[in-house]
């Protein structure tokens, strides 16, 4: 008799097919598909001819790249650590401060991973419910103070919000850190999506000493599978989290030759990016308001993707991802983000070209008649 599988092996399997699957589109995880800007592909050409890669990169990154991350984000004196994705620079932050009896105070929906690595610490989250028009879908500084108190170490705060879009204001900000402060909390402000927002301020620029502000590549530049983000503090507190770093012989080398071409092109490349996005965007909402039950809850997203409901036309959105995967097409189902909210919508990505949400819209329909059927379904991740 056959062992049944661990469900960390079902879930790599899961990614292995879809990573396998001749020409996917993916529109589930807010990775960036547009054609990558001639700068950096011969960035990274370059780097592979000089046989960079056989030797380690710099334990905090290139000081080249350290010093174009700190003047992208527009915060002189700060310091910037050089990550295996964005997700690892939020991992070294819950190292740092998070243990038994303290706890994480983030939103619900919020982006999973900080959530696991607080608890793999022993402290426990505390996910305040943002999914509600009465609050404009956003954390409100009552709520927060609501749920913070002495044993709050971390406030965490992904923003733009992944997967609704909101953006916070810069005194929406500078209300958070001050009650980080009241409280001896460190307010960590994820800028995953702060490319694709306007009016978007970094905690650094509202809260120097109190705050710490993880970036990625993944997304804006479309450097997903390369695997490069950042940390990015003052410097006594920079020190204090680079203790914790496992990046011990830097991150890839290949992959911060790329971000350094990026960050040189930026403001033409994000042009070309988000005029795609924007684009995107519109064709989906057309297509959602011809369907009955659909809905956009939050327009305009300041994120790469958009939240759709599902939860008035009668359709689960687990069903509707297998819809859209038996056609080559990668959604995101809710609960991916939130059980308590997950049942209500799916997200789609929207840095993508535009022929593959041209496709999206056009199976909507057929999609949508076809998953108010389905029932039997796969495990998703």
């Amino acid at each position: 008799m056959s062992k049944p599988q661990s469900a960390a092996l079902v879930r790599n399997r899961y990614f292995d097919e879809l990573s396998a699957t001749p020409g996917l589109y993916w529109l589930g995880q807010n990775t960036n598909h547009i054609e990558s800007h001639p700068a950096v592909r011969e960035a990274m050409l370059r780097s592979i001819e000089a046989g960079e890669f056989n030797a380690y990169a710099p334990p905090l990154g290139f000081e080249a790249l350290r010093a174009a991350i700190v003047a992208d984000l527009g915060v002189p004196g700060a310091e910037a650590l050089v990550t295996e994705g964005g997700v690892n620079a939020l991992a070294m932050i819950c190292r740092a401060r998070c243990k038994p009896g303290t706890t994480l105070v983030t939103t619900d929906p919020t982006w999973k991973w900080p959530c696991l690595f607080a608890r793999q610490q022993g402290a426990e989250v505390i996910e305040i419910p943002i999914y509600d028009p009465a609050c404009n879908y956003r954390l409100t500084p009552e709520a927060l103070k609501a749920n913070v108190d002495e044993r709050t170490a971390i406030i965490y705060l992904v923003d733009p919000n992944n997967p609704l879009g909101i953006r916070y204001t810069r005194e929406e900000i500078e209300s958070f850190a001050a009650i980080a402060r009241d409280w001896g909390a460190l307010l960590v402000h994820d800028c995953t999506y702060r490319d694709f927002a306007d009016g978007h301020t970094p905690s650094l620029h509202v809260a120097p000493q109190g705050s710490v502000v993880s970036t990625s590549f993944s997304k804006w530049l479309g450097l997903a599978g390369l695997r490069i983000g950042a940390l990015v503090a003052a410097p006594d507190l920079f020190e204090e989290l680079a203790l914790t770093s496992t990046s011990v012989l830097g991150a890839s080398v290949i992959a911060q030759r790329a971000a350094q071409a990026g960050l040189s092109v930026k403001a033409e490349w994000m042009k070309k990016v988000r005029s795609t996005d924007r684009s995107n965007k519109a064709m989906i909402q057309e297509a959602a308001a011809a369907i009955e039950g659909l809905a956009l809850p939050i327009m305009p997203s300041h994120g790469n993707f958009l939240v759709l409901e599902t939860i008035a036309a009668g359709i689960r959105p687990e069903a509707l991802v297998e819809c859209y995967r038996r056609q080559g097409i990668m959604i995101r189902q809710g609960t991916y983000h939130t059980q308590r909210f997950g049942d209500r919508f799916v997200k789609i990505s929207t840095s993508v070209p535009q022929a593959w949400v041209e496709k999206l819209c056009t199976l909507l329909p057929d999609m949508v008649a076809q998953a108010r059927t389905l029932n039997d379904l796969p495990p998703q991740f």
